[in-house]
């Protein structure tokens, strides 16, 4: 057998476990709360949405700015969501925070409804998106993500995962309060 052969046949399965081995480790040492996000630094995308408690009302992109907000994507399937949830409630009785609500493809309206009414609603304005147009062009994965729009529209920061203390204190709310500073 040639000799140049025998080095290639070496090599490969060497080579193979190299590159492998580099996808592994970077995959370890990533965030998966830290999702690149093509929006951020660009204004919210355009919509028309209904209003969840009023579907004959709906809502476009012009209830976006003025003053800095969250966008938070919650569904009722969704069991980070309700861990989150109770969160949410806090902060907007500790903080005064404006929030939209952007319900994701939950099958019923009323079971979102029912959801707010018996574990609170912290949303000023809730959007119901059923068949997860708005989300889409916000590139949302899942749920629950929470984007820090500034007084301009334009998405600053996408954190995706629950908003918990620990993310608030330490990226979030920073982020936010530094929008009123602008």
């Amino acid at each position: 057998m040639n000799s140049k052969l025998r080095l290639m046949l070496f090599l490969s399965p060497l080579l193979l476990f190299v590159v492998l081995g580099g996808f592994l480790v970077g995959g370890l040492f990533s965030d998966p709360t830290k999702l690149d996000s093509a929006l951020v630094g660009k204004p919210v995308p355009n919509f028309e949405l209904p209003d969840l408690y009023n579907p004959d009302r709906s809502h476009t992109q012009s209830i976006v700015g003025g003053k800095p907000m969250l966008i938070n994507v919650w569904a009722t399937w969704c069991p980070t969501c309700y861990q989150e949830h109770s969160f949410l409630n806090q902060l907007l009785a500790e903080e005064d925070i404006y929030i939209i609500g952007l319900n994701y493809k939950d099958d019923s309206r009323a079971a979102a409804v029912n959801w707010l009414q018996q574990l609170g609603d912290p949303y000023q304005i809730n959007l119901f998106d059923q068949s997860g147009l708005l989300t889409l062009d916000l590139g949302v994965y899942g749920a629950p993500e929470t984007f820090v729009v500034d007084a301009q529209g334009i998405i600053r920061y996408r954190h995706v995962g629950d908003l918990n203390e620990r993310v608030w204190h330490e990226t979030v709310g920073p982020i936010y309060y530094s929008l009123f500073e602008q």
